[in-house]
């Protein structure tokens, strides 16, 4: 091993770290003012997602690896209940095109071998990394320092997407296609919950091919419910993390994106240690121009990114459960390292990660976000099997 220390705050520490996180959450949403009243309220929602996540221990990996190793369907089914309430939130919303004077657009992206082989690439990353994109901001604000690691290969790989991209621009693809253009708002709301209702149904189905005793994650959800100590129910979490994902669309003018905002960080990080971006043919453009301008903290997906692993830590010191832990074996390590890069490479080439490709895209009635989940359960396959390699 490389290090096995692990140590959970006493009550009273706890306590000061939830006044220190609320104090940061006050300082940040002043700091972030000069660019907006928005930018600020994002920042805040970044932190009640970060929070819901943990309270509800809200994964998609973990959701996906219980899925195929243990017929647990319970994860499925919420995320069930997430798209289904998301779209039907998101589609007044998008069928508009503008709320409050704010332009909006969904994540809408070409459907394609590009996107499909990154979807892959990201299953089998998010197994070896031992959790998605969001779940890694979450589960490092948690005290899990090993996500460091993932989160910083994650970063890396992201970037490094974003300097091949045009490698695999030729490809084929599609347009992009919205079922709500396509087929009108109405008849696209409605056959996304006939296929949710169906999807279900089979979910139950697969659940029933084996019964097993309770878990104990399945005897955690009878303790107390605590708003603000948690735990959630994972349907619980699910129809916030839907809500709040509504407010990012309306005051952003696009879903809630996290892979961005790690290429954002890496592309940052590079430019001070001299690299020119004009000599990139993604990064030259003058939308990326722009945002690498003005900076991490005027960008949506990077403050949020931020207010994640703050509402993480808040909820974890609110629930008296913050524990700063770093178990890693080396062969570990390995795994976490290749993990965090193919999930940040796979996830720039697939438009986006659970987030943004499967949450948003789905709730914006893109035919992509259904083509990517179908390909990442693929990769989860995959990672699944390459995991004893590494004696996960």
């Amino acid at each position: 091993m490389i290090q096995t220390d692990s140590f959970t705050t006493p009550l009273r520490s706890q306590r000061l770290i939830v006044a220190i996180a609320l104090s940061l959450f006050t300082a940040g949403a002043i700091a972030l003012t000069p660019y907006g009243w928005k930018q600020s309220a994002l920042f805040l929602i970044g932190g009640l997602l970060g929070m819901t996540l943990y309270h509800a221990s809200f994964g998609f990996a973990s959701a996906y690896r219980k899925l195929l190793v243990d017929c647990d369907v319970r994860g499925m089914y919420a995320q069930l209940v997430m798209l289904a309430i998301a779209t039907l939130l998101f589609a007044p919303v998008l069928a508009n095109g503008s709320v409050f004077d704010q332009s909006v657009r969904g994540a809408i992206s070409p459907v394609g071998v590009q996107g499909a082989i990154g979807a892959f690439l990201f299953g089998i990353g998010m197994q070896l990394g031992g959790a998605c994109g969001c779940g890694t901001l979450y589960t490092l604000g948690g005290g899990s320092l090993p996500m460091v690691i993932t989160l910083i290969t994650f970063c890396i790989g992201a970037f490094w997407a974003s300097l091949t991209r045009q490698l695999w621009a030729g490809l084929p693809a599609t347009p992009p296609i919205a079922l709500g253009t396509s087929i009108g708002w109405v008849g696209a709301v409605v056959l996304q919950l006939v296929v949710f209702m169906l999807l279900a149904g089979v979910l139950r189905w697969w659940s029933n091919r084996r019964q097993e005793a309770p878990s104990s994650e399945q005897t955690k959800s009878a303790q107390p419910f605590s708003l603000l100590r948690g735990p959630w129910s994972l349907v619980t979490g699910a129809i916030v993390l839907a809500v709040l994902n509504w407010l990012t669309l309306i005051l952003s003018g696009q879903p809630w994106r996290v892979t961005w905002g790690f290429a954002l960080w890496s592309a940052e990080v590079a430019s001070s240690l001299g690299w020119d971006s004009t000599t990139s043919p993604f990064w030259s453009s003058e939308a990326a121009q722009q945002s690498l301008s003005r900076g991490v903290f005027a960008d949506v997906s990077s403050v949020m990114n931020m207010g994640i692993v703050l509402g993480a830590l808040s909820a974890a010191a609110l629930a008296g459960r913050l524990l700063f832990k770093f178990q890693l074996s080396r062969l570990s390590l390995v795994a976490t390292l290749i993990g965090g890069l193919v999930m940040g490479y796979g996830a720039f080439l697939a438009y986006g990660c659970n987030v943004s490709a499967f949450f948003g895209g789905i709730a914006s009635t893109s035919l992509h976000g259904w083509v990517w989940i179908l390909c990442a359960l693929v990769g989860t396959a995959v990672g699944l099997r390459l995991r004893p390699l590494f004696h996960y």
